[in-house]
């Protein structure tokens, strides 16, 4: 019997001015231990009068992390961090009670032909952080654990597994890695995971008990100790999951929290525009993505 239980194919989603690949929430599958939100951006060529413009909006209740593969987004948020980030860093800002942040192609690079790839991720927060002030911390890539065996190179951007740990401060357990080959390989590490798992196949291909799957497909664990599988050459894949939490997690818009409660009152503080929950993100106050009128009375 296969150890695949769910198979979802990307999907186009539209954020503004850009196409992304979301993975998750997907109606036969909310999440994946607390991971509850994956867009894969791209790749993607923009000629020199396209760029990333994601104006100010909001988050509550979870951590959102941006790895990215190829090209530059700078983040800036109502903490008042502002910041490039570069392909191999980690951003993990964490939203608690309340965040605001934009993301912007650099001034430098906003002329010019540029390239994006990589992805946007939301993780939920154990039930009491929920309320927790907001925090923001980036990782340089050169920090972020890697090593190679048996001819397969590892890094591991969040979580801890392997026996190892990474610097990006994460809330629960989880575990977020990169798995590259040059050869075809062998990988069986299902004594190394926990909790829930999934695999998204970026480049080449995975052989699962003599099926293969491709790129741009999410691959769900029935049973997380049971994760072995064939790399094709040049494959790279990436697996993510941890422990779930106990209390359903609910979304609405950019809003994440076991308590609907809080939703509805994110939903009216940011629709109002009140800056005591939502404070304004310096050096980027003159807009802002407003709250979808298809939500604003939705439950």
């Amino acid at each position: 019997m296969s150890n695949i239980g769910l198979i979802i194919e990307e999907k186009a989603a539209d954020i503004g001015n850009f196409l992304v690949g979301r993975l998750l929430p997907f109606r036969e599958k909310r999440a994946v231990g607390p991971f509850v939100f994956i867009d894969h951006m791209g790749p993607a060529e923009l000629k020199d009068y396209q760029n990333l413009d994601v104006p100010p909006h909001p988050h509550i209740g979870l951590s959102t992390l941006t790895y990215l593969l190829e090209g530059s987004i700078f983040h800036r948020d109502s903490i008042g961090n502002a910041i490039e980030i570069q392909p191999g860093a980690v951003n993990w800002m964490t939203a608690g009670k309340g965040v605001v942040h934009s993301e912007r192609t650099p001034e430098y690079l906003r002329e010019t032909d540029k390239k994006l790839h990589g992805f946007q991720i939301w993780v939920g927060l154990p039930k009491h952080l929920e309320q927790s002030e907001p925090t923001f911390h980036h990782t340089e890539a050169e920090d972020l654990p890697e090593w190679e065996e048996n001819g397969v190179h590892y890094k591991l951007i969040a979580g801890e597994a392997f026996g190892k740990k990474s610097p990006v401060p994460v809330h629960s357990k989880l575990f977020f890695i990169e798995i590259k080959t040059k050869d075809a390989q062998n990988i069986s590490i299902g004594k190394d995971l926990y909790g829930e798992a999934a695999m998204y196949v970026l480049d080449g291909t995975v052989d699962i008990e003599g099926n293969h799957y491709g790129s741009r497909q999410l691959l769900i664990a029935k049973d997380t100790k049971l994760c072995e599988f064939g790399m094709s050459e040049n494959a790279t894949v990436y697996l993510f999951g941890g422990e779930p939490f106990e209390e359903e997690r609910f979304i609405f818009w950019n809003f994440v929290n076991s308590d609907k409660e809080r939703l509805e009152e994110a939903k009216v503080n940011w629709h109002d525009q009140n800056h005591d929950a939502f404070p304004l993100v310096p050096g980027d106050e003159e807009e802002y993505v407003p709250l979808p009128k298809s939500i604003l009375n939705r439950k």
